[in-house]
């Protein structure tokens, strides 16, 4: 093997240009492929810019050429030669115009034939990807993804430092405290019997350092949360946190507005128009069926309660009558696309996420197919229609039962026949704040109401008063920001007064033994006066993932975990041995699960 003495590198391969022709290069990188023609031998060289082309030909010393006659996939090159116009140009590169005639190469590290082609790295299955996770992070995209986090999370910091924002690092081995998701809990050697737990989110201190006078903080938080995972969740993930004193709502979301303005142009030179578009939690919901609504495409749900209760179709009138409502979507266009037996397949879609049933109205060639039409009276299916705009070749769907169904099913359907439609547009940035979030949400299955965020957000000042009498119509000064249907942040206004936040408590059924336990020494802390404050976190993954047109967040995440929280490259989480367990007074009972 060569060594790589005093070899000091000029240039990064993707950098360069027709510019750079004659000029004398250094260039490091991977062997992304070699092509050995006899007379004449190409090697795309790769770094973490891109790939450039290296040319060895009959003016290549024959020391030179024979080595590159070995050079195989993945090794370790560096190379010195002197920049060259190609005659056969490729505009699928940005150097395409250009290689480098080699006339020195050196082979610093040889490799075996990879478990997979790197630049297939992203259809590898899950498993081998994530096992050898070293070879996919290779991957040219894979790469650029990483990258573009970096930048993003350097625009971050460079926002929330121009506007007075103090980084200020918070503990990672904490108390626990309900946030909402199971804990990750850490033994205490010192401490027998007592456990740490990694933080859901910086909640707390992030409202103590408020308290301390910090009046401007925010950090890039490493967030920990035991719960199921899927392709926009992880058990470990960055959130961009930050908590502002003497601010109220609109002033928080304006910070946030003019971060997303700033980080989309500095990162992807994409300029977001003002203002970003505000819903209310209700309007999202009954326009959408979704607090994460995507609004890149129309068809929004309209209620024809109205409408329904007058018919004679049962399903339609005992869903009104009691208490629920009758709802549609128009699919534009929908009629060519959803035969007889594809609006089946929908059906068998809105049962599964808990609809009785699908009713549609299919609009073609001038006729309509109704599927409760013997339940209509002359007339009412063209009223119908026209109360829809509905046109010749859209399609009706409607959804009948409670609104704690018939909106989100209709919400999911909407996406689902967009998809299939491919009505989405492609590079559209949609952001949207909903606000006036619900404070309390009902758990059906334990028959208690439970905080819809957090239990520190601040209720509507109108509202408080209700805070016994009617949960349900309590609304919070929080307010989410979702881009394209995905939730990229949640924050609210805090409470600061130390007896409402013991009532809060209360409300969500802890008793006193329990809040002191628990959140005691913040309730303590409030008693030396707390500036009116409020801040958010906001998803830096997700975000990421958005801005990289990625479809997981492993896709931009280093090294992420499988869908059962395990690592596959280092088979992490593992067993410790005895003396490990015997050290932090911990044994071991019963079968492995």
């Amino acid at each position: 093997m060569d060594k790589l003495g005093n070899l000091k590198r000029t240039d990064y391969c993707g950098q360069l240009r027709r510019a750079d022709c004659e000029r004398q290069v250094v260039l490091f990188g991977f062997a992304h492929r070699q092509r050995d023609l006899g007379n004449l031998i190409f090697i795309d060289l790769r770094d973490r810019t891109g790939i450039v082309q290296l040319s060895f030909n009959d003016k290549t010393p024959k020391s030179v050429f024979e080595k590159a006659q070995g050079v195989r996939g993945e090794y370790v090159l560096a190379a010195i030669g002197r920049v060259t116009e190609r005659e056969s140009k490729n505009a699928d590169l940005p150097t395409g115009d250009i290689e480098v005639a080699v006339s020195e190469l050196r082979i610093l590290s040889k490799a075996q034939t990879p478990p997979f082609e790197i630049s297939k790295a992203m259809s590898v299955g899950e498993e081998t990807a994530l096992k050898y996770r070293y070879l996919a992070l290779r991957n040219p995209q894979l790469t650029q993804n990483i990258i573009t986090r970096h930048e993003l999370a350097a625009a971050s910091r460079q926002y929330f430092t121009d506007n007075g924002f103090i980084e200020i690092e918070t503990p990672m081995l904490i108390k626990s405290t309900p946030e909402g998701a199971r804990d990750y809990v850490v033994p205490s050697r010192l401490h027998p019997g007592s456990f740490y737990a990694l933080p859901q989110s910086p909640q707390i201190y992030k409202q103590l350092l408020m308290i301390a006078g910090f009046d401007r903080y925010f950090q890039l938080a490493r967030c920990f949360r035991d719960e199921d995972l899927r392709a926009d969740r992880q058990p470990e993930f960055t959130q961009i946190d930050l908590e502002a004193s003497f601010v109220n709502i609109d002033e928080l979301i304006e910070i946030e507005e003019g971060y997303i303005k700033y980080v989309m142009n500095r990162v992807l030179s994409v300029n977001i128009d003002s203002p970003v578009p505000r819903l209310t939690y209700k309007d999202a919901m009954e326009k959408y069926g979704t607090d994460k609504p995507d609004t890149r495409f129309e068809m929004t749900i309209e209620n024809i309660s109205d409408w329904a209760q007058k018919t004679d179709f049962a399903v339609f009138c005992d869903a009104v009558s009691s208490g629920g409502s009758v709802r549609a979507v128009v699919a534009k266009g929908g009629a060519a696309a959803f035969s007889r037996k594809k609006i089946d397949k929908l059906t068998e879609f809105v049962k599964g996420i808990g609809a009785k049933g699908l009713a549609y109205v299919r609009l073609a060639d001038g006729a309509a197919a109704c599927s409760f039409s013997k339940f209509l009276k002359d007339g009412e299916l063209d009223e119908l229609i026209t109360l829809l705009g509905a046109k010749d070749g859209d399609c009706i769907f409607i959804v009948s039962g409670k609104n704690s169904t018939v909106l989100p099913v209709l919400g999911a359907l909407r996406c689902e026949i967009a998809k299939r439609l491919d009505i989405i547009p492609k590079n559209k940035w949609n952001f949207v704040f909903i606000t006036e979030m619900p404070f309390f949400e009902f758990n059906e299955d334990s028959g208690e109401w439970v905080a819809a965020h957090h239990p520190f957000t601040m209720p509507m000042q109108e509202c408080i008063d209700k805070l016994d009498s009617d949960k349900g119509a309590v609304r919070a000064e929080a307010f989410d920001l979702v881009l394209n249907g995905v939730e990229l942040s949640s924050g609210s206004m805090r409470i600061t007064d130390c007896e409402l936040q013991r009532k809060m408590f209360e409300e969500l059924g802890m008793a006193d033994e329990e809040i002191d336990a628990k959140f005691g020494f913040l309730v303590e802390a409030y008693k030396y006066a707390a500036p009116p404050h409020g801040g958010m976190g906001i998803g830096l993954d997700r975000l990421a993932m958005l801005m990289c047109g990625a479809d997981s967040l492993r896709d931009v995440t280093a090294f992420p975990k499988l869908q059962n929280a395990s690592e596959a490259m280092s088979s992490a989480p593992s067993e410790i041995d005895k003396a490990q367990l015997d050290e932090l007074h911990i044994s071991l009972t019963g079968e492995k699960i």
